[in-house]
């Protein structure tokens, strides 16, 4: 039966048509409305679906934030347009007119790349840093979401309390720091206004500046993971998302990494599905296979 899987992300939103084995057909994708009203989401995601909704028999979503009860729950608005609130599920069924479920993109993403490594480990932490920092969590084999959704938000955990103010209103938030919303904040001078695959692009030429600032994301990310493993215990840590997946930025979380105490090493590998995790895995739930 194939499935519709949509990615509401904080720069783009994504739709594919995913067959039972996993192999997308057809993909599209759209920005992500700058508008803050429902309606521009909602009138973004009917342009999204409706060309192909007609082959799909039912719906899958990942999207970023808290999902609760179908509805979408912004933790840091500026992600998503500024929506506190959308009816995330309920719109889908009016615009589909199809069965529709909805679950965090990093949750989502978490249980596809558990299924790509399943026969080797148990308990696996999914990582993704991109606009945002976020996270999925998979233990004794199944996907931990939480009664309230919140399960796997470790971006918004602290890494430095005199550090920004974090667009869900904590100081010093992971997600702050290392996404790529928070490195381009950071940037100065001739940087300053720079996004984040701009910035990468001059580390890469030797640019002092954004060199510091990717490092920089790198350590918080890697401090991140040590946090992560203490209480978890994870065999493995999965990095994806746009800035996760950049060019030498796994190898340098990987070296700050292993600075710390042994105790807190743990295997990284990057995300197997790249930037398409959160489309599979909803697929995959909606599936019914969520074990």
């Amino acid at each position: 039966m194939t499935t519709l899987a949509i990615d509401i992300g904080g720069t783009k939103l994504a739709a594919a048509l995913v067959d039972n084995d996993l192999a997308i057909r057809l993909r599209r994708e759209l920005p992500t409305p700058a508008s803050k009203t429902p309606e521009a989401l909602r009138e973004a995601l009917k342009a999204l679906v409706e060309p192909i909704q007609h082959q799909a028999r039912r719906v899958a979503i990942a999207s970023t934030g808290i999902i609760r009860e179908g509805n979408l729950l912004a933790i840091n608005p500026q992600n998503l347009g500024g929506l506190l609130h959308f009816p995330l599920v309920q719109t889908l069924e009016e615009i589909a007119g199809l069965p529709t479920l909805a679950i965090n993109d990093a949750q989502a993403a978490a249980w596809a790349e558990y299924h790509a490594i399943a026969d080797e480990i148990e308990d696996m932490v999914f990582l993704t840093v991109s606009t945002g920092v976020g996270g999925g969590v998979v233990s004794n084999g199944r996907l931990v979401t939480g009664s309230g959704g919140l399960a796997g938000h470790l971006g918004h955990t602290l890494a430095d309390p005199n550090g920004p103010v974090c667009g869900c209103g904590r100081v010093g938030c992971v997600e702050a720091i290392a996404s790529g919303r928070g490195i381009s904040a950071a940037a100065q001078g001739h940087l300053a206004g720079c996004d984040a695959k701009t910035i990468f692009a001059r580390a890469a030429e030797g640019d002092e500046q954004a060199c510091t600032l990717v490092q920089r994301s790198a350590q918080v990310l890697a401090r991140l993971i040590a946090d992560t493993k203490a209480v978890t215990d994870c065999q493995r840590v999965v990095i994806g998302g746009s800035v996760g997946l950049a060019e030498g930025y796994l190898s340098q979380v990987r070296a700050y990494l292993t600075q710390m105490p042994a105790v807190y090493h743990v295997e990284l590998s990057a995300a197997h599905y790249r930037h398409d995790a959160g489309l599979l895995g909803a697929a995959l739930l909606a599936q019914g296979d969520k074990k």
